[in-house]
């Protein structure tokens, strides 16, 4: 349960590190404590979508991560935060991602990120 909570708070702080430094992902909130809580929901909604939808996604595309020597994974982290985007919008939760390549940077960001993240916080399992 630990290394969970670890992982959506490190993914929380990659969204708001893309946030950040994208203009065209957007977090609109009235206080910082909805921003942060709409971060911490978005964060669960990303985790389900790659712990449910992309592995599907890998294995299915599995000739082209061969072909292109991994790179399609950025394709592949684009449409997994694409998604988000589009659940967040569901779930009325007021995160958006506005296009293809936005997500593509988007992606790349949250990866590195959350990487250095989950080596910074500790692991609780």
């Amino acid at each position: 349960m630990k290394n969970f909570l670890v992982k959506t708070i490190a993914n929380a702080g990659a969204l708001a590190v893309a946030v950040w430094l994208l203009d065209k992902i957007t977090l609109t909130g009235d206080s910082t404590f909805k921003k942060v809580w709409t971060l911490i929901l978005v964060a669960l909604v990303f985790g389900l979508v790659n712990f449910l939808v992309k592995p599907i996604v890998k294995v299915l595309t599995f000739p082209l991560f061969i072909l292109t020597l991994g790179l399609i994974t950025l394709v592949v982290n684009a449409l997994m935060l694409l998604l988000t985007s589009w659940l967040a919008d569901k779930f009325d939760l007021s995160f958006h991602v506005d296009g293809f390549w936005t997500a593509v940077l988007g992606g790349l960001i949250i990866s590195v990120v959350s990487w250095a993240l989950n080596l910074a916080l500790p692991d609780g399992d």
